[in-house]
């Protein structure tokens, strides 16, 4: 078996690409490979995603990465990597690459990960950083096909590949959509526009009375949203249940009916495939690949144009008032996200080690 190399900026954080890391990195090791995850400084809050690792864990620093620790850091990630045996370096971020890439030993080879859309990246740094980091890289991978082949024309990257984020889970069980309960999951923060949510859900219910929304998260937003749910006439219907311990998470999803997508961007959102693997149809704004590839447009749920604010109320209230529909889609929906169940994204991991070494 190989080694394989995670490296995050933080890898203790609760975040996406955090979850991803350790959840890929406990199945790889489960299969035999000898996996380390190295945090480049220590997470403020850190958060264990595994209660027990098979995997090394190494955080380099414990303080924040100033400017004046960087050598220091550096020395430290370069004899971590100097002692260990030939296999794979997963640098997970832009940010990563360029303070580690030039110091993988040739016996790792080096795969950069981007856990972003093609479409954020267009409009930030992240487009640049890419291109410029990535192209001298084994493999560079991102979250849908669309993504790859995106950078791979517009950023010249010679060596992308395509790999989806797994769940962590596969239910037995799954809802029988018939409470009347749309979902919103995720931090509430201003990127998730879970206001636009609330707004969509308002307008929908006027001819939905049983319809309550339930946002299950925490964050910076509750009070404004709240402020928001009194504003456009539902503080009696929209329901914020808070950080959900993980453990009882998959019972929201068994008892909700809809989950609801309103960011401002996504690279390839989990709770999507989470509430598919329950048997949940998605109303989502289409506004990445990796959204696309997770809903199958009146397939396994419901695309509708970003920011269009009326076509997400249509589409949400066309799904309330339909029952018949919503368990057709979520039929399609469990069986689609059966491709991102974790054994499978292993798979994909080990046939792109394979293409690393040729």
């Amino acid at each position: 078996m190989n080694t394989v190399v995670f490296a995050c900026m933080d890898a203790d954080t609760l975040g996406g690409i955090q979850q991803v890391t350790h959840t890929v990195a406990q199945g790889l090791a489960l299969r035999g490979h000898e996996v380390h995850v190295i945090g480049l400084h220590q997470a403020t809050d850190p958060f264990q995603y595994v209660e027990r690792p098979l995997y090394e864990h190494h955080v380099v620093q414990r303080r924040p990465l100033g400017r004046g620790r960087r050598r220091v850091a550096r020395r430290r990630v370069s004899r971590l990597l100097s002692s260990l045996g030939p296999g794979y370096a997963v640098l997970t971020s832009p940010g990563v690459v360029s303070w580690v890439a030039d110091l993988i030993p040739p016996r790792l080879h080096a795969i950069g990960q981007y856990h972003g859309s093609f479409d954020h990246a267009r409009g930030t740094s992240h487009f640049a950083s890419v291109r410029r980091g990535y192209g001298d890289l084994d493999q560079a991978v991102f979250l849908s096909p669309d993504d790859a082949w995106r950078f791979a024309e517009e950023a010249l990257l010679p060596n992308t590949a395509a790999l989806p984020n797994p769940l962590r889970g596969w239910p037995e069980k799954v809802s029988f959509l018939d409470v009347p309960r749309v979902l919103g999951v995720g931090r509430l923060a201003a990127v998730k526009r879970f206001d636009r949510l609330i707004t969509a859900f308002a307008r929908a219910a006027r001819t939905q009375a049983q319809w309550e929304l339930h946002l299950i998260g925490d964050g910076p937003e509750l009070g404004r949203l709240c402020s928001h749910a009194a504003s456009v006439g539902v503080a009696d219907r929209v329901v914020f249940r808070g950080r959900v311990p993980a453990s009882e998470v998959g019972q929201e999803y068994l008892n909700g009916s809809i989950l609801g997508l309103s960011s401002e961007h996504e690279g390839f959102p989990l709770v999507v495939g989470e509430a598919a693997s329950y048997g949940m149809p998605t109303v989502a704004f289409d506004i990445s690949g990796g959204v696309r590839s997770l809903v199958l447009d009146g397939m396994t749920g419901v695309l509708v144009p970003p920011a269009d604010l009326d076509a997400f109320t249509g589409a949400l209230s066309g799904l309330m008032a339909d029952p018949a529909r919503r368990r057709r889609l979520g039929t399609a929906a469990r069986a689609h996200a059966g491709s991102f169940r974790l054994d499978r994204v292993l798979d994909r991991w080990e046939d792109l080690f394979a293409r690393a070494r040729r």
